[in-house]
């Protein structure tokens, strides 16, 4: 008689994408078993996919299966949605290798799937989350070995030549050139500027690091005009597609600088390498992998980004889509989350507010405010902020009458007009069949493609 066994498993990832590690705690009738693991770049779903098909797989064929996961993705992922994926030959799904292998591993087997609330308090899910997190740690620390291990290899101490001289150089008198050396140091330097660039800029103190720590395709504009008050960027990203929690990463990034409503023409931009490719992203920016290939990564620019921006107020159009990616590349890089240094206007929840029930896109908003048309064949993240610009001024502008009592009759009367016109009943219409239908298929479309219902349909 084939025995029965339970299974907790769980993922963990800091970052999403980043360090990542997985666990399954495995109970049989003779005992128990603690299994986890790691990845140094990967994504929470990936960790609790993982964790699934290292847990099957350490149990016998014909063994009944009880499993629990705090991932609906997972236990609604290969009890329903994989049916689907299979059909469209497994088209727009997010991690297909791990799919396959976890359907692989679960033929044939007699598996019953159940959810758990995580964090819970519940003892098995606690243990599965521990060795996800003991995974991920390992993970980390055979990380770090390697890379002592590779730089121990690269930086081979060298002999010191003064310990063995036999020449006797180490005793040569010290010459007036010397005493320069030591004595007058910005002489020096000043000599060394006009005749040996390379040699001085090698030798700069450690004080002066950041002048020349800028990337050179960090392109920042210096403002023109010097005005006083709290800093604003317009600031807008391209990246190679939707979703950072699946390892989309940011490929542009512009913003420009205002203060008190001006423009100051300060700017910085910088397109950035994602070590991925960009996919069918390139229809919308235009920014192909060859191109790429050749810039800075994140990590690389992160400082001077993270600097350039940090306590001014950001505005962006469908801001939580630029701040979710921008949060994860400066978590990645070792530095806070913008968010946490900077105050946020999301100007589509702006736009939104203004004009209820119309379309509020960056496009749209141009007609609306009959903003000057520039080319926008293909989005670019300085062109795009430049629009905002643009929009924001004309959204939060207009004129201010500070003297109420100077308000003509006829601005009276047209405020009362406009009262009057808003309390017109409006009529219902309610969708067809045909409509509501239709409605009905996107819905279960999109909580195939993503993995989780969408918001209006919890």
């Amino acid at each position: 008689m084939s025995q029965t066994i339970t299974l907790y498993v769980d993922g963990a990832c800091r970052g999403n994408p980043g360090l990542g590690g997985w666990g399954a705690y495995v109970i049989t009738e003779q005992g128990e078993h603690k299994l986890f693991g790691g990845e140094p770049e990967t994504t929470n779903n990936r960790m609790e996919l993982t964790a699934a098909i290292e847990g099957v797989s350490f149990c016998p064929p014909d063994a009944h299966l009880i499993i629990w996961t705090d991932s609906n993705y997972v236990k609604q992922g290969i009890t329903e949605w994989i049916h689907g994926w299979k059909k469209k030959n497994w088209k727009d799904v997010k991690n297909p290798d791990l799919w396959q292998k976890l359907d692989a591993v679960c033929a044939g087997r007699n598996i019953e799937w159940n959810w758990i609330k995580g964090h819970a308090g519940h003892a098995g899910n606690e243990m599965a989350d521990e060795l996800a997190n003991i995974g991920a740690d390992q993970t980390a620390l055979q990380k770090k070995t390697v890379q002592a291990t590779a730089l121990q290899d690269i930086k081979k101490p060298e002999e010191d030549w003064l310990l063995d001289d036999p020449f006797g150089f180490d005793m040569a008198e010290v010459t007036e050139e010397d005493n320069i050396d030591l004595e007058q140091p910005e002489e020096v330097e000043m000599i060394i500027v006009e005749e040996e660039v390379i040699e001085v800029e090698a030798a700069e103190p450690e004080s002066k690091q950041p002048v020349n720590n800028i990337h050179p395709q960090i392109v920042v504009t210096e403002a023109k005009l010097q005005l006083q008050g709290p800093r604003q960027l317009i600031l807008d990203t391209e990246t190679t597609g939707f979703y950072f929690q699946d390892g989309d990463r940011i490929i542009e990034v512009g913003a420009i600088e205002m203060i008190n409503r001006k423009l100051t023409g300060s700017s910085i931009h910088i397109y950035i390498n994602p070590q991925k490719p960009v996919g069918d992203s390139e229809n919308i920016h235009g920014i192909s992998d060859n191109f790429l290939k050749d810039k800075p990564l994140y990590a690389e620019i992160a400082d001077t980004l993270f600097d350039y921006l940090k306590g001014a107020e950001i505005i962006a159009h469908n801001a939580t889509f630029d701040m979710n990616f921008l949060d994860m590349e400066f978590r990645r890089a070792g530095l806070p989350a913008l968010s946490e240094v900077c105050e946020v206007t999301d100007t589509l929840a702006l736009a939104k507010s203004k004009h209820p029930g119309q379309k509020n896109s960056l496009d749209a908003l141009v007609r609306r405010y009959e903003i000057p048309a520039r080319d926008r064949t293909f989005h670019g993240a300085l062109l795009d902020a430049e629009i905002l610009s643009d929009v924001y001024l004309a959204m939060t502008g207009g004129q201010v009458s500070f003297d109420i009592d100077a308000l003509s009759q006829s601005e009276n009367s047209q405020n009362t007009t406009n009262k009057t016109r808003i309390q017109i009943d409006l009529p219902v219409i309610y969708p067809s069949e045909e409509e509501l239908n239709t409605h009905e298929t996107w819905v279960k479309e999109f909580e195939k493609k993503h993995g989780e219902p969408c918001l209006f349909a919890k």
